[in-house]
């Protein structure tokens, strides 16, 4: 397990400071807030130690309220939604400085049999014939205006072995493109058999690029590059089949819309093996700079 994986897990396992509520910490992202997967992760932290072990997340909806401070703890409030015979609802509260930051509903499920049907898996080419991140960001050092950004890029995908299936945006600044793109992802390391934790780090990592596709079809570079501001506005995901995050996962990502200062994400990730794990849907502000 790499160093940067340790590191990521630590931040994951929330302390417990009374019943139902929990602190974290951050870590250094590319820009100067808490990244939005990790508060993400984190709240979902918090309201799976709430749930029995033998219900596992099945969806969540999260709204992004306010930016976060990186150098300050993070405290998630649970609040027991409702204990149903097959379902858990749970309500979370990221607060920062006495303000709330996210807020997150998930719901949890045990296990049945049912109905089976899937959307088949787009093509994509093997992950281990792809460039890593340390191959590939140097390429396009040059594009990025602060001349740190590269590292602090490369230091926050140190723990997933993140992989481009296509040229990232940023490649092609003033190009509009197909609003379509793909990554392959799994962690830099094996994970323990938690489901619990599987779900949490994927989404960490799905806040990474879902809104690639939104920049890619306007041309622009992306917050590196500093031809758009943005930030999450909200995040929903649906867990629909077990999964490892340690193990290939590829998340095929589109934009169908994107107006009024605002731009949508809708993916799917599945399993190398091909079948559908998670469905992911984002909205973020994307504005251009105005000079």
């Amino acid at each position: 397990m790499s160093a940067a994986l340790e590191s990521l897990l630590d931040l994951l396992d929330l302390e417990q400071i009374e019943r139902d509520i929990f602190r974290g910490t951050s870590r250094s992202a590319v820009v100067p807030r808490v990244f939005g997967g990790q508060v993400a992760a984190q709240a979902l932290v918090a309201a799976g130690r709430t749930v029995p072990a033998e219900r596992t997340a099945h969806s969540l909806h999260s709204y992004f309220l306010r930016m976060g401070d990186p150098g300050a703890p993070i405290v998630y409030s649970v609040d027991r939604i409702r204990d149903g015979r097959s379902f858990t609802t749970r309500r979370v509260v990221a607060v920062q400085h006495g303000q709330p930051i996210f807020h997150l509903s998930a719901s949890f499920q045990t296990y049945e049999e049912g109905l089976e049907h899937q959307a088949d898996m787009p093509p994509a080419p093997d992950p281990e014939t792809l460039p890593t991140a340390e191959q590939m960001l140097p390429r396009y050092a040059d594009v990025f205006t602060d001349p740190g950004v590269m590292d602090r890029l490369l230091e926050a995908r140190a723990a997933v072995d993140l992989r481009y299936v296509g040229a990232p945006p940023f490649a092609n600044v003033g190009t509009p493109q197909e609003p379509r793109s793909q990554v392959w992802f799994r962690t830099n390391g094996k994970l323990a058999d938690d489901p619990l934790l599987h779900v949490c780090m994927a989404t960490y990592v799905s806040d990474m690029t879902l809104l690639d596709s939104v920049l890619l079809a306007h041309g622009r570079g992306g917050w590196a590059v500093g031809d758009v501001v943005g930030a999450s506005l909200d995040h929903a995901m649906w867990f629909h089949r077990q999964f490892r995050a340690d193990e290939w996962l590829l998340y095929d990502q589109e934009s169908p819309s994107a107006s009024g200062g605002r731009g949508l994400g809708q993916a799917r990730i599945y399993t190398q093996d091909g079948r559908l794990a998670i469905t992911v849907i984002q909205e973020g502000v994307v504005r251009v700079p105005r000079d």
